[in-house]
């Protein structure tokens, strides 16, 4: 017998029996299966929209490539004495700590990490070429610049605006010595200048696409998927 079957014959034989005991629990009974449907209901919904997205990478793959990311940001810099990690919020923030976290494992030494806010730096707040008036300054970084190599951390470098902007805020609060750039994803299709110094996983894509990177402390999950634009999880 088949599940839609065995299901009626089920209520049917939960309604009779609730007769049976003066029909006190009908009411019960008919609302447990209702919800019961409703809760089907929703996760073959949930289902539905896991089937629009592929997954690029998952927990243990995202882990590999920070941990690479980490030694090269070592074997390039020559150690990490004269460096600094800036997270573009939010999720370049979590990056930039998985990192300072693998250096220390790996050479027993604490790099500073701070966040960095873009927002007011934004091209796309430009009217008639002047920039928007932004309400609040941007908040200064919790670390000294200055004549130091600063590792800017992102989760995904597409037009490169998101870079020039932070480069912008980063340069209004001091001189660095050196910036370099480092990506969970680099999905090409650039509009500006700009190439990622360090990257976990090149994906081509087209512009009809939209990677999505989801994190343990933001999401709950470590995970990289692809999915078409205007389809939502």
């Amino acid at each position: 017998m088949r599940f839609p079957a065995l299901l009626a014959d089920y209520r049917a034989r939960s309604f009779f029996v609730a007769l049976a005991y003066g029909g006190k629990n009908v009411g019960k009974s008919s609302a447990w299966m209702n919800s019961g449907t409703r809760s089907g209901k929703k996760e073959a919904l949930s289902a539905v929209a896991t089937q629009n997205e592929h997954e690029l990478m998952d927990q243990a793959s995202i882990r590999r490539a920070l941990t690479r990311i980490a030694h090269e940001i070592l074997e390039r810099n020559k150690g990490v004495e004269h460096c600094v990690f800036i997270g573009i919020k939010t999720r370049g923030v979590y990056l930039a700590q998985r990192i300072a976290e693998r250096i220390v494992a790996i050479e027993g030494v604490q790099v500073p990490v701070a966040d960095l806010d873009v927002t007011g730096y934004r091209d796309d707040l430009l009217v008639s070429g002047k920039r928007k008036h932004v309400e609040t300054e941007p908040a200064p970084l919790q670390v000294d610049v200055n004549d130091r190599i600063v590792v800017l951390f992102d989760d995904v470098l597409y037009t490169g605006r998101t870079v020039r902007a932070a480069m912008d805020a980063l340069i209004d609060q001091g001189r660095p010595r050196m910036i370099q750039l480092a990506v969970l994803v680099d999905r090409g299709h650039r509009e500006l200048p700009i190439r990622a110094d360090y990257v976990g996983k090149n994906i081509p894509s087209s512009r009809q696409e939209e990677i999505i990177v989801r994190l343990e402390e933001k999401d709950g999950i470590d995970q990289v998927v692809i999915q078409q634009r205007g389809k939502t999880t």
